[in-house]
């Protein structure tokens, strides 16, 4: 049976294709914009089109789209039209309800940062104000802004260059690194639904920079049908650089549990009994044990 519905997006109306879109392409990092007009009057916004985009030159990117019910553009834009320059701020956890209340479209002139009860700290050098809150903030200037339409729902892309970077200590691990399992991020969904960067839900995968891993292709081929084991099980296995030795995978056989396996079960069972042994493996990060483990079975 088909399952996929396919259709334009230009089918359907700006309201559901922005459901669509911000529910499937998440979770997406929150930023606040702080901005001033050419008289000071500063503005601060909340933005979820928002990441980084270079490192060299330091160039992170947002969008203050058009109002899709109206196409009116957003002080946010309106203000870097005017004085290009922006800061931009982290939002985590602790800030994420008064980051909502900062989203309300206040009248031009409003200051968010006294709506939603925000501290304002003098930048360095730009003149809209960071926010003391947030565990990071960066001072940009604005190298462009690319509009992607006339109509409403249209991005404007704003291309900010870090001049100065601000990290709060409390964030920092015992190297002086942004800590992840401290920051406590928060990601935008779809609708009214956020997601939490804590330790809950954080999880590492060693990265394959320096490494070159066999690829699930060279897999046993029973691996690759397991109903035990999941994509991302495949997907840790062939990450591993070489497979096991003739010597490891003898050794590996005399394992108790591995032993207890080929001694009580035959065809599909003892399949899964190894299987099972290999996944506990990976849930302990030991994923050259798995892989050995693995190996000790030929179709």
């Amino acid at each position: 049976m088909n399952n996929i519905k396919s259709f334009d997006p230009y089918d359907i109306s700006i309201p559901e294709r922005q459901g669509i879109l911000t529910a499937a392409i998440g979770p997406r990092p929150i930023c606040f914009a702080s901005t001033v007009d050419k008289e000071g009057k500063v503005n601060l916004s909340p933005y979820s089109f928002f990441n980084v985009f270079s490192n060299n030159p330091p160039i992170l990117i947002f969008s203050p789209s058009r109002r899709g019910r109206d196409n009116t553009t957003k002080h946010t834009y309106e203000n870097i039209k005017e004085v290009p320059e922006v800061c931009i701020n982290i939002v985590n956890y602790p800030m994420v309800e008064q980051m909502s209340l900062a989203s309300t479209e206040y009248e031009k002139g409003v200051n968010e940062f006294v709506k939603a009860g925000f501290t304002e700290i003098p930048s360095e050098t730009i003149q809209p104000p960071r926010v003391k809150e947030s565990p990071v903030s960066f001072e940009c200037t604005v190298d462009q802004v690319i509009e992607l339409g006339t109509e409403g729902g249209a991005g404007n892309l704003v291309l900010a260059r870090i001049q100065r970077i601000h990290l709060d200590t409390r964030f920092l691990n015992e190297y002086g690194k942004l800590d992840n399992t401290k920051l406590d991020l928060v990601g935008r969904m779809g609708a009214n639904w956020y997601t939490r960067a804590n330790m809950d839900s954080l999880f590492e995968i060693p990265k394959p920079l320096q490494t070159k891993g066999i690829g699930v292709d060279q897999l046993p081929g029973h691996v690759l049908h397991s109903d035990i084991l999941t994509a991302n099980n495949l997907g840790r296995l062939g990450n591993v650089e070489q497979l096991p030795s003739k010597d490891q995978i003898e050794k590996a056989r005399s394992f108790t549990t591995v032993a207890n396996a080929y001694s009580r079960f035959d065809g599909k069972e003892l399949v899964n009994e190894i299987h099972r042994l290999a996944a506990i493996e990976l849930e302990a990060k030991n994923a050259e044990k798995a892989l050995t483990i693995l190996c000790t079975y030929n179709e």
